[in-house]
């Protein structure tokens, strides 16, 4: 019985543009039941034991960057390798991604925006419809955390694809949905890039002696993820 896991993630509110907060993003993993990453899931424990983690510790990538909420205590050089570690587990695994960055400059209240990604979402299943028919189960895994996706989640995903199964996922559980968590991040620093650029801490977590945080993100780290795309 083929069975395809479905992780998805949000970074953003449904409040109104601000400058600090200008992007919506939406991501989904997808991953074949069937591929084992168990190796892989060996290497984010131990690195978290090793860096005084517990082994069920969920990485949140914004907080990382930020060197807020678990990692506050955390030097540069150890939330860096984290990240690093993540970032590995992403290249490594078998698995596939997409995601969607909105702008709430364009989409100037909440309702536009949740019809842009109700739309966006349908016309992604649509298109590739007949990959989603090929499994003979699809579980869809969010944790809740904004009651706008779980909806979204639920109308869209469900009326398109009947047989899906929706769960209700603890971040700590699965890996891959810490996964989703870093395709949102890197999303937004991307769509950040290309508009009004990187912030002074985003600059300084990513940043190397001998390349600037953008040409760093594009090479160790789009690099990785564009290569997993969908």
């Amino acid at each position: 019985m083929r069975e395809l896991s479905i992780f998805i993630d949000e970074s953003g509110d449904f409040g109104p543009y601000e400058r600090h907060s200008p992007y919506y993003v939406l991501s989904m993993v997808f991953h074949d039941q069937d591929e084992d990453i168990g190796a892989h899931l060996d290497k984010i424990h131990g690195a978290l034991i090793d860096r005084g983690l517990p082994l069920d510790h969920a990485i949140h990538t914004g907080p990382l960057i930020r060197r807020e909420q678990d990692y506050r205590w955390m030097d540069l050089k150890d939330r860096r390798s984290i990240f690093r570690v993540l970032v590995d587990f992403v290249r490594l695994c078998k698995i596939q991604h997409t995601s969607w960055v909105f702008s709430k400059r364009d989409l100037a209240d909440s309702d536009r925006l949740i019809t842009e990604m109700s739309r966006q979402l349908g016309a992604f299943v649509r298109q590739h419809y007949d990959f989603f028919a090929s499994w003979d189960r699809i579980v869809v895994y969010y944790d809740n955390g904004q009651k706008e996706i779980t909806n979204l989640v639920n109308s869209v995903l469900s009326a398109l694809l009947g047989s899906a199964e929706v769960r209700r996922v603890s971040p700590a559980d699965y890996s891959l949905f810490q996964a989703a968590d870093l395709c949102c991040t890197l999303a937004l620093l991307r769509a950040k890039i290309e508009a009004q650029g990187l912030s002074a801490t985003e600059r300084d977590f990513f940043s190397t002696e001998k390349l600037s945080a953008e040409r760093s993100l594009r090479r160790g780290y789009f690099k990785t993820l564009d290569a997993k795309l969908f």
